[in-house]
């Protein structure tokens, strides 16, 4: 019986994995297909198929032509890529000077104030952007970093989510490493360095990794703060070249798709164990 609901379960889980996989497979199958044959497959939703939807898992034949059109022929997505790399690194460094300071102080310091203080980090954290879209926009007005790399960078570095996770990561350090320390000679900024940062490091590349995916999808961000195009990253690449270069989309999809699937599976292991740290306390 053991053994029986154990296949069962092996069952729905490959189900419920295919239904992930599905979409990224049908994505690669089209970055492969010639533009005659999306026409006839998958384009129709968009008002400019030539027939229903007739989903296969293999082109009739390979073509990369797109990938040809997109790497070679396409200057404008070079320009956004780069964007999107002086957008969301700036970012993350920016995410941990400031956040792992912030996290180790509420981790190992008690001060008046601070359950409140940190109960205002969670509540901005889980406000959703539109929230304070009003704000923000009013805030770097008045600094004059409108419709600059600046007005997506500043915000990101003090965003709260990052010092959250890496609190919970820095209050599962052991503390008889911490004495360990403090009984050398150790003085808490030494500390910080020594243990902290080694010791919490999963908690750290689980910020960094998530706050990566974050910055690199941005959306409504830059649609809200940046008017000129040649600063737009490419995330707002993909919806303009849907309706009149389909293949181009598809291959556009897999390129921004990249970085954030390397990132995760070179930090694989550190993301499990810094998502495991949350609900572990010494």
């Amino acid at each position: 019986m053991g053994r029986k609901a154990r296949k069962r379960e092996t069952v729905i889980l490959v189900l419920v994995s295919l239904l992930v996989w599905l979409p990224l497979l049908l994505m690669l199958t089209a970055s492969l297909m010639p533009e005659d044959e999306l026409l006839w497959r998958y384009l129709s939703p968009l008002g400019i198929g030539k027939a229903p939807v007739r989903v296969t898992l293999l082109p009739s034949y390979l073509s990369l032509e797109a990938f040809i059109e997109l790497l070679f022929r396409s200057p404008g997505f070079f320009v956004m890529f780069w964007n999107s790399c002086i957008q969301t690194f700036p970012l993350l460094l920016g995410q941990l000077l400031v956040g792992a300071p912030a996290a180790w102080a509420f981790a190992r310091f008690s001060f008046p104030g601070r359950r409140w203080l940190f109960g205002l980090y969670i509540l901005l954290m889980v406000l959703p952007f539109q929230v304070m879209q009003v704000s923000n926009y009013l805030v770097l007005y008045r600094l004059g970093l409108l419709d600059s790399h600046l007005a997506l960078i500043l915000p990101g570095i003090w965003s709260t989510f990052p010092v959250f996770i890496m609190t919970r990561s820095f209050e599962a350090v052991p503390k008889a490493f911490l004495e360990a320390a403090y009984l050398d000679g150790a003085g808490e900024l030494k500390a910080f360095f020594l243990v902290g940062i080694p010791t919490g490091y999963p908690g750290i590349v689980t910020a960094l990794v998530l706050g990566f995916i974050d910055a690199w999808n941005a959306l409504e961000q830059p649609i809200a703060y940046l008017k000129d195009m040649r600063r737009w990253p490419l995330s707002l690449y993909l919806p303009d070249i849907v309706q009149d270069k389909a293949a181009v989309a598809f291959v556009a999809g897999m390129v921004v798709m990249m970085p954030p699937v390397l990132l995760y599976l070179n930090g694989e292991s550190e993301l499990e164990q810094g998502v495991v740290a949350f609900g572990v306390k010494e």
